[in-house]
């Protein structure tokens, strides 16, 4: 049959966007791609009424995911955890006969406002990064997604340009990447 003419969902959470120049960046670089449908939650649901029928035909339509947002309080914004509570049902995402997002891919974008120093033994945050994956990795691999090597940037508060232009260039990279490959695998 014909393919779908969009292949990847960015699901996008930022309480601030107006306040985030690396988000604002990310963002631009995933809304310019062809085959990329860039879903703001905040946007959609400003009220946090989140339409799960809405959101589950989404996630239907695509074929690779991707959760962008900044790490809050070590995890994804509160819409967003909301969004994986309400969309993500047993029977549907998980669960017997919940195999809706199995084999689909998974990738996450994210920003953090300490640096890499920051996450480590000694820095403010005890842990290195990779202690704060799992909750989002394992939300994605118990639904049957495929997780990808994230794109993380820290340090977003203080991001020089020409790091902020590299981290815009390097998402797009992959999303266009990511694409091609989802083509090639349903040629």
């Amino acid at each position: 049959g014909s393919l779908p003419a969009t292949r990847i969902l960015v699901l996008f959470a930022h309480p601030a966007f107006e306040r985030s120049r690396v988000h604002r960046r990310l963002a631009a670089a995933a809304r310019a791609q062809q085959g990329v449908t860039f879903h703001d939650l905040y946007e959609a649901y400003p009220d946090f009424d989140v339409d799960v029928r809405r959101e589950q035909e989404l996630l239907l339509a695509h074929d690779l995911i991707v959760l962008q947002h900044p790490l809050y309080w070590y995890t994804a914004p509160a819409l967003m955890k909301l969004w994986f509570e309400k969309v993500l049902t047993p029977g549907w995402a998980y669960g017997p006969g919940g195999d809706a997002l199995r084999g689909k891919r998974c990738l996450w974008v994210v920003t953090t406002g300490g640096d890499e120093r920051d996450y480590s033994p000694w820095g403010l945050h005890l842990e290195p990064f990779a202690a704060f994956m799992p909750v989002v990795r394992q939300t994605a691999q118990f639904c049957g997604m495929q997780w990808l090597d994230p794109i993380v940037v820290h340090d977003a508060h203080r991001v020089d340009a020409d790091r902020l232009e590299a981290f815009g260039a390097r998402y797009r990279e992959a999303l266009i990447a990511l694409n091609a490959e989802d083509v090639d695998r349903h040629a």
